[in-house]
Parts: C-alpha cells; structure tokens; sequence
C-alpha cells in the first residue's frame, strides 16, 4: 500500500472516533450513528471536506453532475458540487420540489417513502454520481438510482460517508458503492 492510502486510512479512522453513537434511537435495537457530530466541529468537518474530496479525486471516474439525497446529502453534495464546478441536484421526499417530476418508492422498515427528481435537471447521457450520508438497508440509494437513471443518465457511483455494513445495502445499490467510513 502507498503511503498516500496508509495516510488517508489513518486520517479517516481519526474521523470515525468522532461519530457518536447512541443505542436505541430512533427505537430499541438500532445504534444510531451521528454524522452531525461531525459537523458540529469545525476541524472535523473540514477533514471530512477535504477526505471526500481527495478520494473522489483518487478513486472515482469522470462524472456531470452530483446528486445529493434529502436530507443529509445536502449537506455534502454542495460543497462537491462547488469544489468540481458541476451542478448539484437534489433528490426530495414527495410534495417538496415544483416541476414535471420523476418519481421512486422505496421500502422502509415501517412502510414506503417516495422520492421525487426535478425532470429537466439531468440530461440524456450525463454521468452521475449520488451522494448521501449513510448507507444502511440501501432503499434510498436504490430509489435514487432508479430516478437518475429514468432520465437517461448514467450512474458511475454511490459515495457514502458511512456504510453499515452488517445491513448489507449496497447488495440493493445497482451502482458502485463507496464507502469512507465502516461500520
């Protein structure tokens, strides 16, 4: 391994002892994993900027646009989006987004949710790739890819700050998955 990956493994297991965790929340048995423990401090979320930067740049293909799911993937698709000066394009739940929509359901543990991606924001052909904060059952990520893809794009990846990986999502992601940090 070269050192510029020993280096960056180490600075992202930096950054993992920084997520908090909190048992039983939302209900019993999950261990919530808490991203905003994160950004709630100025050093780590600047490490988390410049990592996701660095792999992408190191790892991922070319790509058009970055499509970032709600809620979370607001908060990292736009500082991509900035840093590569491409569009970003938000996936929302149902009823938020004005326009001729495209739509996903998706299976949740309690029932579905569905998602909904502007028409015109993504043309034929474009290259994508789909950002969020945590990938856990993979149904969101799976609805993204569903909605991007309906419009003629292609999906060159998934890039996730976190994965849990004993729930097995990415088995559910038609796209290549990224994961920083695992759990």
């Amino acid at each position: 391994m070269s050192e510029e990956v020993n280096n960056m493994e180490r600075r992202l297991e930096d950054l993992k002892l920084k997520i908090k965790s909190y048992p039983d929340f939302p209900k019993p048995g999950i261990l919530f994993r808490d991203i905003f423990s994160i950004l709630s401090d100025p050093n780590a979320f600047s490490e988390l900027r410049k990592l996701t930067i660095e792999y992408i740049k190191s790892t991922l293909p070319y790509f058009d646009v970055i499509v970032g799911l709600e809620s979370r993937g607001f908060l990292i698709g736009p500082f991509l989006a900035l840093e590569f000066c491409l569009p970003f394009v938000p996936v929302r739940k149902q009823g938020k987004l004005p326009g001729e929509l495209a739509k996903a359901v998706y299976a949740l543990e309690y029932g579905n949710d569905t998602f909904e991606i502007q028409k015109d924001v993504i043309k034929p052909h474009q290259r994508v790739l789909i950002v969020d904060d945590l990938l856990a059952t993979g149904g969101s990520l799976s609805a993204a890819f569903e909605l991007v893809t309906s419009l003629g794009a292609e999906v060159i990846g998934s890039l996730v700050v976190m994965e849990l990986t004993d729930l097995k999502g990415r088995d559910k992601v038609s796209s290549p998955v990224h994961s920083l940090i695992k759990f």
